[in-house]
């Protein structure tokens, strides 16, 4: 009965979860082609990454869960491979990991352009911005790459992904650095970089209204909504990105503290096609990044924002053109 009830519960989220990549996908691939069509792909290069990024961990999170339905029993070459990359979701990873850095290299930008403006127009080129985004997809792909090859098998016709460490001092060092590289030093970048960002905003909006008294009133409005939105960008993305990623390094820490619980979670569903439990926390971090596109787009680039408001109002593609480019 316990049997039957755990293999229903895992159908059913593995559907579900198949289904929220295809909603992520068809979302994503929205938004990608309104920043095209608002030509806001080449103003904000790694906003557009971003999009890019989450369109391709939608997709591939679709294609690993539809392939676990099949409940293939792996063989061969074919089957190794098929393990490595899209049942152990090595790729969702990769695309996961590299979003995350890209997020923080937009945070950045931000940072050194309104808190160094004059040496951000001096010293800032287009070549930074490729490399960023470069930089981001390297991460992801290097990092993962080597760890899947490493601590991924197919035992049995059943793959196991990123499972088999060499020891426990390998595992608890591969957790450690993930926490602290992946999340404590990105969250440490949000708060740093949108505190200052706020900081300059305030002293700017201090400046200005000093200069001419008869336009103090809307200048402290503006300085006002600045600030709100600051905040409001601040708090959403610091809060969201550290609530969102809590559940895998929970999971990480258990498995650190608590090695054998990985042997037991593997055999607990021996003879079926699926890794350890880690697909669960993987698949809802896979999730959640699915909504950073679609947020920073809200904030930070309202042209492709009215292109999206337009045609969902049904509106002519002339409108939304002439819309996009006000």
């Amino acid at each position: 009965m316990t049997a039957s009830l755990s293999y229903h519960f895992e159908f059913y989220f593995t559907c579900a979860v198949v289904t929220v990549g295809a909603v992520g996908t068809a979302i994503n691939s929205l938004i990608l082609y309104a920043m095209i069509a608002s030509k806001q792909h080449k103003k904000h290069l790694l906003i557009a990454n971003q999009i890019v990024m989450d369109l391709f961990t939608s997709f591939c999170l679709m294609v690993s869960f539809a392939v676990k339905l099949c409940n293939l029993r792996l063989t061969g070459r074919l089957g190794y491979w098929l393990c490595m990359l899209i049942l152990s979701e090595a790729l969702v990873s990769m695309a996961n990991t590299g979003s995350v850095v890209n997020l923080a290299a937009i945070t950045a930008d931000r940072y050194l352009k309104v808190v160094h403006p004059v040496w951000s127009r001096k010293r800032l080129r287009p070549w930074m911005m490729y490399s960023a985004v470069a930089f981001a997809w390297f991460v992801g792909a290097v990092y993962h790459t080597t760890l899947m090859f490493k601590t991924s098998a197919v035992v049995d016709g059943v793959c196991y992904g990123f499972v088999f460490y060499k020891s426990n001092v390998d595992r608890a060092i591969a957790g450690v650095l993930y926490i602290s590289i992946f999340y404590v030093i990105i969250l440490v970048i949000f708060i740093f970089c949108y505190g200052r960002i706020l900081v300059s905003i305030r002293r700017q909006a201090g400046v200005m209204a000093g200069h001419s008294a008869a336009r103090s009133n809307s200048v402290k409005n503006k300085s006002n909504k600045m600030q709100s939105s600051v905040i409001k960008t601040m708090m959403l993305v610091c809060m969201f990105y550290a609530a969102t990623r809590l559940p895998l390094n929970g999971y990480i820490i258990i498995m650190m503290v608590d090695p054998d619980k990985t042997q037991r979670l593997c055999h607990r569903h021996h003879g079926r096609s699926r890794h350890d439990s880690i697909a669960t926390s993987s698949s809802w971090w896979s999730i959640q990044t699915r909504l950073y596109g679609y947020v920073i787009i809200m904030m930070v680039d309202p042209d492709t924002t009215q292109w999206l408001r337009h045609h969902h109002d049904g509106r002519s593609g002339h409108d939304s053109t002439a819309t996009s480019s006000s």
